[in-house]
């Protein structure tokens, strides 16, 4: 209440997926509709705006670099069915609808993927290839998304999408 009286009308949540959740809710409850942008680790469908009310979530944004795999907009992606796939093989106990699994097989991904650029010289290799990724991109990242690095920029994350919830699914703020 104390944020609502404030006159503040924009509010940035970095939180997990349950405290953003209660965080909607109290909002929903109060009538206080602020601009609210939720961090990328909280921003699931199923994790926090199921919990919170679908209809409560809708105009919440985040930036977002990789699917978010519980959106059912994206229940058709060939990628997103290979990791379920996967997902079910090697992990049928784990929370699919927590983003951390669909985060460390993408993180995973991006390793292989270096360390099949080292070949037979790992030990001298590795961090000159971590270091020369070269517009690669695995499924689970937006479209858009690329990984490119250099000896001089180590960042892995360049690109990232503003999205909007529209109460089912994720859509691009342009």
């Amino acid at each position: 209440m104390i944020l609502q009286n404030s006159s503040a009308d924009a509010l940035f949540l970095f939180t997990y997926a349950k405290q953003a959740a209660q965080a909607i809710s109290k909002m929903f409850d109060l009538s206080w509709k602020p601009e609210t942008y939720l961090h990328l680790g909280a921003a699931s469908v199923a994790a926090t705006f199921k919990p919170a009310g679908l209809d409560r979530s809708t105009g919440i944004m985040s930036a977002g670099f990789m699917k978010d795999v519980t959106d059912p907009k994206r229940a058709g992606d060939p990628d997103v069915k290979t990791w379920t796939d996967w997902m079910i093989a090697n992990m049928p106990s784990a929370d699919r609808n927590d983003s951390l699994t669909a985060a460390g097989y993408s993180f995973a991904q991006t390793l292989e993927q270096v360390l099949g650029q080292c070949g037979d010289n790992l030990r001298e290799n590795i961090m000159k290839q971590a270091a020369n990724l070269r517009d690669f991109r695995d499924g689970l990242l937006l479209p858009n998304s690329r990984i490119n690095t250099s000896p001089t920029d180590y960042r892995v994350v360049t690109y990232m999408q503003l999205q909007r919830f529209n109460g089912t699914s994720w859509d691009d703020v342009k």
